[in-house]
């Protein structure tokens, strides 16, 4: 069987995680591996079985026998880091939010297109067993026209000065990293752009969102969607419409849970899907099966939905007087 050789730059917990399902997945080889450092490169390598280690992310670029990068850095560096990836004629699954704003991403689906490559957002929670089963559900009409979405995603994350979530230089604030999840279910489900979008945020000292909210209004439908640090909440999604209901588990944007009701609450249908590694394996077959049939995006995690995300979220940010440094 031949296998797809991954590289991966950035080393910190979500890398550890993506190693955990990509060692797990048959088809892929964890193949090289890169931080700023060439200790911690040799350091993860060892303790995820990658063949190879490298001191600079130029240096794993230039190996000519990676077949696609995962981007792990932080918000703020994915724009070069993947400007670079893509550079050197390397495939690129770039983890959420791809950038810090959508002039950004248009920039780089450009080099994308210039270079012929594959490139996607690592949007796990749409490459998932159950939020496919509810997409099912939705555009086969079960739960009829969709009226009305609410989501909700807060971590409760301790203050720390020096933590990248509180960091503006490194794309830090709740929208970003929690945010761009109920952002994109509202997005897939009802279409894109909103007409309209109001938000409001707590910013902290640091600059950044620490809690926000977001009203989103579509034709016929509307969304209400909240998230950020200080506090903890269940995290689950209701999607309603005119002939039912679907409501998503705890940590909607991870759950292996999904329900689907009638009009009367009568409960119709159920997917519990448990992951067969941690989750993270979904898009990792996701990208090979575009690898394989020569997609250069994925009909899941579509650059058109992903530049949508970034514009809803450029609005919020414009609304609440946020800029990060990096931004140009």
């Amino acid at each position: 069987m031949e296998k797809h050789k991954w590289g991966i730059i950035g080393t910190g917990a979500i890398a550890r995680k993506f190693a955990e399902a990509l060692s797990g997945t048959e088809t892929a080889e964890c193949y090289a591996a890169a931080s700023r450092t060439l200790e911690k490169a040799k350091a993860f390598a060892s303790e995820y079985g990658f063949r190879k280690a490298y001191g600079s992310y130029r240096e794993l670029t230039e190996d000519p026998d990676v077949d696609i990068i995962y981007i792990a850095t932080p918000m703020a560096s994915h724009f070069e880091d993947s400007l670079l990836c893509i550079s050197k004629g390397k495939n690129v699954l770039c983890e959420k939010s791809v950038t810090l704003n959508s002039r950004q991403f248009e920039q780089i689906l450009e080099e994308v297109r210039k270079h012929d490559v594959f490139f996607m957002e690592a949007m796990w929670m749409k490459c998932r067993p159950t939020y496919r089963k509810v997409k099912e559900w939705i555009d086969s009409g079960r739960i009829g026209e969709v009226r009305f979405i609410k989501a909700d995603f807060f971590n409760h994350v301790p203050y720390n000065a020096e933590s990248r979530l509180y960091k503006a230089d490194c794309g830090g604030g709740a929208m970003l990293d929690l945010g761009v999840y109920p952002i994109t279910m509202a997005a897939d489900i009802l279409g894109g752009i909103p007409d309209e979008t109001v938000s409001a945020a707590v910013i902290g000292k640091d600059g950044v969102d620490i809690n926000n909210t977001t009203l989103l209004k579509y034709a016929g439908a509307s969304v209400s969607l909240d998230s950020g640090f200080q506090l903890q909440c269940r995290n689950n999604a209701l999607i309603s419409g005119t002939d039912g209901y679907i409501t998503m588990g705890d940590w909607f944007h991870c759950t292996c849970e999904a329900y689907l009701y009638n009009r009367e609450s009568t409960l119709l249908e159920s997917a519990v899907i448990p992951d067969e590694i941690n989750g993270y394996e979904y898009e990792i077959r996701e990208v090979h099966r575009c690898l394989e049939n020569g997609e250069k995006e994925s009909p899941l995690v579509p650059h058109d939905e992903t530049l949508a995300v970034m514009r809803i979220m450029d609005e919020c940010r414009k609304q609440w007087g946020l800029v990060y440094p990096r931004e140009e």
